[in-house]
């Protein structure tokens, strides 16, 4: 804040705005949360009160607000304890609960297994990977992508993390899939204890299922030095020799493994659904496509420039994080506003890329925008912020790029599809949103 602003105190919740009891406003969430992100951002401005599972959450809307918290500047603000309230005992000690000097020390060692050059390594294995398992999809009418596709980017995950885990059943992979489901469907968990048939105790089971996965090859992974991000991690270490012990790698391992299958599902889908109501966009991206082999390069797949625009717009219209946690940890000042310490604040993110002050027609389907002739994006630092910003920025947000634009690229090249132009997806937002229907799309193989 400037020197001489008012401090104001955070508004008095509305008499509609207090939801359910306990629950508050839970439901209204999961409902649409873009609505309610527009609700709170008319009535109140950038900082709101917004009650949630029997809290008082304080909500940052608005690329001003989101910048001053994720920027963080006077380190107000703690993701650990935000995050562990909704998700921690599942995710616990990955990369984005820890904080401050412990999260640099970590983000250190881990920047060495995301180089451009180790990037370039993952590229390679991908591709068969993908055509394995693009195979196996059966083309059709209402053919549902969704399924498919969160089963291909946990195949890469295994191939490309795990170095194939080439004694791993289908079953199990199985297994692990619907681990990691619960324990990202714990955030919205009502009752937040180890109770069976709870959303937190299936994440329980899942966590140690997640648990038992990794350390049983852990000690493989660290006997042999290979090219997988599992060994990676068992053996980078920075110049001074700091390194991961075998707990840090298999928190690192859950957490990059979730993070790496479930955002780039949401961000695939979402491309192919927007593709398939554009087909002039699908032809775009597939002409580039069939310039380039079967198997590009990372530098070659960085070529592909109207699939880059198409899922920048993408990434934009669907954010698969549309809300970030953060922990008041001292009392400060967010846009006027005091914001008490110990308060749990929600960053609306998403708002920020559908705000018509930001965007030219922002419900529109337009990756043009972020062509260098317009580049909408620059309009504000923090109009388009789908990987968070500061410090806690996703580490892996040139990893995720790559896998989504070779996915893309195969289908481009083997298949055509077509969406219905007045299709919505039913979004479930109880977690990251996801299309409950699967998503379905007219697949045809060429």
């Amino acid at each position: 804040m400037t020197a001489g602003q008012t401090i104001r105190e955070l508004p008095a919740i509305g008499k509609g705005d207090k939801g359910l009891p306990f629950l508050g406003r839970v439901t209204d969430y999961a409902r649409d949360p873009v609505a309610l992100m527009q609700h709170q951002w008319d009535t109140y401005g950038p900082v709101s009160p917004f009650p949630f599972l029997g809290q008082t959450f304080v909500m940052m809307l608005g690329p001003d607000a989101c910048e001053e918290v994720l920027r963080n500047g006077e380190k107000a603000f703690a993701n650990g304890p935000a995050w562990g309230s909704l998700v921690g005992p599942f995710f616990n000690r990955g990369l984005m609960l820890l904080d401050f000097e412990e999260h640099h020390g970590h983000r250190r060692i881990m920047q060495e297994a995301f180089t451009r050059d180790r990037l370039a390594s993952y590229v390679a294995p991908m591709h068969p990977a993908i055509a394995r398992g693009v195979a196996t999809w059966q083309p059709g009418e209402g053919f549902r992508c969704y399924p498919a596709l969160k089963q291909l980017t946990l195949d890469i995950a295994a191939d490309i993390f795990m170095g194939g885990a080439a004694d791993t059943s289908r079953a199990e992979m199985d297994r692990v899939n619907k681990a990691f489901v619960d324990c990202v469907q714990a955030a919205s968990g009502v009752v937040r204890a180890h109770v069976p048939g709870t959303r937190w105790g299936r994440a329980y089971r899942g966590r140690k299922v997640l648990e038992d996965f990794l350390r049983h090859y852990l000690p493989e992974k660290r006997a042999h030095r290979t090219d997988d991000l599992f060994s990676v991690l068992c053996h980078i270490e920075t110049s001074d020799g700091e390194r991961f012990t075998d707990d840090d790698v298999v928190n690192h391992m859950i957490f990059l493994m979730m993070a790496a299958h479930d955002t780039s599902t949401i961000t695939t889908s979402t491309m192919l659904q927007h593709l398939g109501q554009h087909p002039e966009w699908q032809e775009r991206c597939r002409a580039e496509s069939m310039v380039l082999g079967d198997e590009p390069t990372l530098a070659e797949l960085e070529q592909l420039t109207s699939l880059d625009l198409v899922m920048k717009e993408s990434l934009r219209l669907r954010a698969p994080v549309p809300m970030l946690a953060r922990s008041a940890i001292k009392d400060t000042v967010v846009q006027g506003v005091r914001v008490p310490a110990g308060s749990h604040v929600a960053v609306g993110v998403q708002l920020s890329h559908l705000m018509p002050e930001l965007w030219s027609e922002p419900t529109r389907f337009d990756p043009d925008r972020f062509g260098p002739e317009r580049r909408e994006d620059k309009s504000h630092r923090y109009a388009w912020s789908p990987f968070g910003g500061g410090v806690h920025k996703c580490i892996g947000l040139y990893f995720a790029g790559a896998e989504v634009k070779a996915i893309m690229h195969r289908l481009l090249r083997t298949h055509s599809w077509s969406v219905d132009p007045s299709y919505v997806a039913p979004l479930d937002n109880h977690s990251l949103p996801f299309p409950k229907d699967g998503q379905p799309i007219d697949l045809v193989r060429l």
